[in-house]
């Protein structure tokens, strides 16, 4: 790995260049979805409106290369619940790694990362849904304890299940 990464607490300042990541880094489902699942993802992954509310609601890590980002994920705290997560639970979003740089443990510390912020801030538990075609996020979530919760509803015609770990 890199000597020169650099992991830190991002900021809602930079949103643009996050947004950015989050495009380039969820790109590699263009080819893994269907037509109407990427066209949906594309739009998602577009939505200024989705970032602004991520970046001012979450927790945000990082993790840059000579200033430029190139991972990130988010943690949500308790109190923000959805249709997927519970009131009580902490949750984590959009955990992404610019291609250039997979495979060298990113996605993992970054993860790593939040579920350390959550116990830190007294938050019980954890949460994080994900699909079928995310193999490797898969085996890096549960590698770090999370558990299968449920099978959620599909989310761009994928397979999801919601991931829980108790603090």
């Amino acid at each position: 790995m890199p000597s020169d990464l650099i992991y830190r607490k991002g900021y809602s300042v930079e949103k643009d260049s996050l947004q950015q990541l989050g495009i380039l880094s969820y790109s590699q489902f263009k080819n893994i979805l269907s037509p109407e699942g990427w066209q949906m993802m594309n739009k998602f992954l577009h939505n200024d409106k989705m970032w602004t509310q991520l970046v001012s609601s979450s927790n945000i890590f990082v993790c840059e290369d000579n200033d430029k980002l190139v991972g990130m994920a988010y943690l949500v705290p308790g109190g923000n619940p959805t249709h997927i997560y519970p009131a009580d639970w902490s949750y984590i979003r959009m955990v992404g790694v610019h291609p250039g740089y997979r495979g060298k443990g990113i996605a993992k510390r970054l993860t790593q990362m939040c579920v350390d912020h959550a116990r830190q801030t007294n938050e019980k538990i954890v949460g994080l849904h994900t699909s079928e075609k995310m193999d490797d996020a898969r085996h890096i979530y549960e590698s770090i304890g999370f558990r299968i919760h449920k099978e959620i509803d599909p989310i761009y015609g994928m397979r999801y299940w919601l991931y829980r770990l108790d603090l």
